[in-house]
């Protein structure tokens, strides 16, 4: 192993934030990059150098919007739950 891949550890197979009272989660094992989320909401996802969704700037973004944009996920990669823990999405 080189000193550059001890530099780069692989991608976690799962990504976590809390915006606006949301925790959003995005499932790097279910995506398949078709890119609906980023369509929805350019600010809050884009694809990364793997076509696997990555978060920009959530917080930019209206909960509404980022509410939409995770539903959009035609493979469920993306979970939200509110604050007290219910799930709202897929």
């Amino acid at each position: 192993m080189t000193a550059a891949d001890r530099s780069s550890p692989a991608p976690s197979p799962g990504d976590e934030r809390q915006v606006g009272g949301l925790r959003v989660r995005i499932d790097r094992t279910l995506c398949v990059g078709f890119g609906d989320c980023v369509s929805a909401a350019p600010a809050a996802f884009a694809l990364g150098a793997d076509d696997v969704v990555v978060f920009v700037a959530p917080e930019q973004v209206s909960r509404a919007a980022l509410l939409r944009a995770c539903t959009s996920c035609p493979v469920d990669a993306l979970t939200v739950w509110d604050e007290n823990g219910e799930q709202l999405a897929p």
